[in-house]
């Protein structure tokens, strides 16, 4: 359903308020450069931070620029369900062509609480889901066994797996099969995780070398593994640079440099320091990028 190079859109600011403009800029050229898939409101987005109407309007806002180009994944995840639910119902009244919902955070529910919540998203919003599991940031972890028993459900579609477990997609897919679309969410891991059977990345360096990125998913689609050697190594050293401090701050500053929007985030985040500027000026350097 899903595959490539799929990015976790970030979310310009300017004078404190989300920069349309440049937003909708950022997705023309994210289109343009070959991106397959686009993700507004995720956690590079800085979706804890937007306020409902904010919200809503990006998702908007991106998929009009998208203009029906590449699909539209927008993230709709909240540790209230009920949250989730109108998140997703409004991505499906928009237009969006499936939605990605974390794990809920903080509130550390019990593998019933999660299908539970997943399910009651699923029967409410007649939208194709992407599970977001990442236990980094939400501090739980869905099991194999709840993602195959939430994949019966017919419009639980796939998974966005950010546990740096390279046996995990492997066990996923004999649990549930091929047809189960498993994107990974870890930039730095991305040829291993294919390798295990996932179909794509949802990358946040994407943001930066999105026509690096595209092109590395298109050479794995066509079995040229030496091109995607090649790319992979190339983009290691910028991989590392986006997560140096808390993302999204490194990659928004890295967007800055190419002129994409203001490096500027929203408290508790605070912009790149600049030993964490320096560090991604020159991996945007040694990948061709700057």
């Amino acid at each position: 359903m899903f595959h490539g190079s799929i990015v976790a859109l970030l979310t310009p600011f300017k004078n404190g308020k989300v920069d349309e403009a440049a937003f909708q800029s950022f997705v023309e050229w994210q289109v343009a450069e070959g991106t397959h898939a686009l993700v507004p409101c995720g956690t590079t987005g800085e979706s804890p931070t937007l306020s409902h109407e904010e919200h809503d309007r990006v998702v908007e806002l991106c998929i009009e620029a998208a203009g029906g180009k590449v699909p539209v994944i927008a993230g709709t995840g909240s540790n209230s369900t009920d949250e989730a639910i109108r998140l997703t119902q409004h991505a499906k009244k928009a237009g969006a062509q499936a939605a990605l919902v974390v794990t809920p955070y903080y509130n550390k529910p019990s593998q019933e609480g999660l299908y539970q919540h997943f399910k009651a998203i699923h029967d409410q919003a007649d939208l194709p889901i992407i599970i977001y599991n990442i236990p980094g940031r939400s501090v739980v972890d869905m099991s194999v066994a709840t993602m195959a028993r939430l994949a019966k459900l017919p419009n639980i579609v796939g998974v966005k797996d950010a546990t740096a477990d390279l046996a995990r997609p492997l066990r996923t897919r004999v649990a549930i099969g091929p047809e189960f679309c498993q994107l990974s969410g870890e930039d730095a891991t991305v040829t291993a995780f294919l390798a295990q059977g996932g179909v794509g990345c949802i990358s946040v360096t994407a943001n930066v070398a999105p026509r690096l990125c595209a092109d590395l998913h298109n050479a794995w689609r066509r079995g040229d593994h030496a091109t995607v050697e090649r790319i992979r190594d190339q983009l290691m050293p910028l991989h590392d640079a986006m997560f140096v401090e808390t993302s999204p701050a490194p990659v928004k500053y890295a967007a800055s440099l190419l002129g994409k929007c203001t490096p500027d985030v929203r408290l508790p985040l605070v912009p790149a320091s600049e030993s964490a500027r320096e560090a991604v000026r020159e991996a945007m350097k040694k990948a061709g990028v700057l």
